[in-house]
């Protein structure tokens, strides 16, 4: 009976193996990739490099384009002479005409910088707050910079202080359009946030408000402070000069270092306020940043320019029907886009009248609008919504 119940321990401690083994469940191992790390999805980077080197090279052939046509026809020959006989290198063929050199050098080229950083400014900084306000319909006047710009530079033509300096004009649209988007933000920052939601409302709210002191100086004005008021509104490059180039060229600069520094962060903050901070991301700090980068972007910009509106808009929106929305990519590509589209659609202000220059940003807004209109039903029909 001993020997019996020996045999029989053993038999049993295997069935009770063998239903332990049976009632064990596996997980079902989902982070298990049977492809290799080079069968993995990659980014589209062929796509960004030829984005990149259409765009770039689309913007340097609009440069010399828009230094060679005007009242005064230059080949682009001579201006390729032109810029090689200024850093010394010996090609293409010298100008032919006396004063080539004086309308390429002291005329256009100055003209040319200035659409290259205004384009760059606008679009970059519209994509930045496309990014913070998670709304594709985002661009820098949400946040009444060019409003602001609009009414220190109205008031320094009603008050006759413009005709004491060319930098006072530019000077009061810079301030005051820095000084309004603080405003926005110190208004809607409420116990140490602020709501996405409540920038919007606060920047409708200033802007009508910037509206009505426009209104008011419009009406207060004399006919020649009039013609002023309404033509800086409309934005044009005219009179563009070096010592205004030179102005605006560091703040710009800054600005896009970081536009692009700050970029990857706004990915983040796609996710969610909740999410990106569970991620590590200090909101408020990101959102101030950003709106400080806005600001100087667009207030550097329209105070040589005057409001010239669309660029921030259907720019992002069209470089991100391209390449998708990863603010990487997405900043830095707008600023090419914004540049080149500033350099074609300046270029054609002023050659499509003979003796006579069309409003830049009158011109940007009549063909930017129904644009914009196409990209958006063109977007819905693809994917039904924004989304890339």
């Amino acid at each position: 009976m001993t020997a019996t119940g020996a045999g029989v321990a053993p038999e049993r401690v295997r069935l009770t193996a063998e239903l332990r083994a049976a009632d064990r469940v596996e997980l079902p191992r989902v982070l298990h990739y049977e492809a290799t790390t080079a069968e993995l999805p990659q980014p589209h980077r062929r796509r960004i490099v030829t984005l990149f080197v259409v765009l770039g090279g689309a913007l340097i052939l609009s440069v010399l384009i828009a230094a060679a046509v005007g009242q005064m026809p230059i080949p682009l020959t001579e201006v390729f002479g032109s810029i090689c006989s200024k850093v010394g290198v010996s090609c293409g063929v010298d100008p032919s005409h006396v004063y080539a050199d004086a309308a390429l050098w002291e005329v256009r080229f100055p003209r040319v910088a200035m659409a290259v950083l205004v384009g760059a400014a606008l679009s970059a900084a519209g994509a930045i707050m496309q990014g913070v306000f998670g709304n594709p319909l985002a661009d820098p006047g949400v946040i009444g910079v060019s409003s602001g710009a609009a009414v220190g530079a109205s008031l320094m033509i009603v008050t006759g202080l413009a005709a004491s300096s060319s930098f006072a004009v530019p000077a009061a649209a810079f301030v005051t359009g820095m000084l309004t988007a603080m405003l926005v933000y110190a208004i809607a920052r409420s116990r140490g946030r602020s709501a996405v939601i409540t920038l919007i409302l606060t920047g409708v709210a200033i802007n009508a408000f910037a509206g009505a002191a426009l209104a008011l100086m419009t009406f207060a004005a004399t006919t020649n402070q009039r013609e002023q008021i309404v033509f800086w509104q409309m934005g044009s490059l005219a009179g563009s000069m070096w010592p205004q180039v030179g102005t605006i060229l560091p703040l710009i600069v800054v600005g896009l270092f970081f536009a692009v520094t700050v970029s990857g962060k706004l990915d983040l903050l796609s996710l969610g306020d909740d999410a990106a901070r569970h991620l590590g991301v200090n909101i408020e700090r990101l959102r101030i940043t950003t709106i400080l980068i806005v600001a100087v972007l667009t207030a550097a910009a329209v105070s040589f320019a005057g409001v010239i509106g669309f660029v921030g808009l259907v720019v992002p929106h069209l470089i991100r029907m391209m390449v998708g929305p990863g603010n990487r990519v997405l900043v830095p590509a707008s600023a090419v886009g914004g540049a080149l589209l500033i350099v074609v659609a300046d270029t054609f202000a002023r050659t499509a009248i003979s003796y006579a220059e069309l409003p830049l940003g009158m011109l940007t807004t009549l063909v930017g609008g129904p644009f914009f209109f196409f990209l958006l039903r063109s977007s819905r029909t693809r994917n039904g919504g924004w989304a890339a």
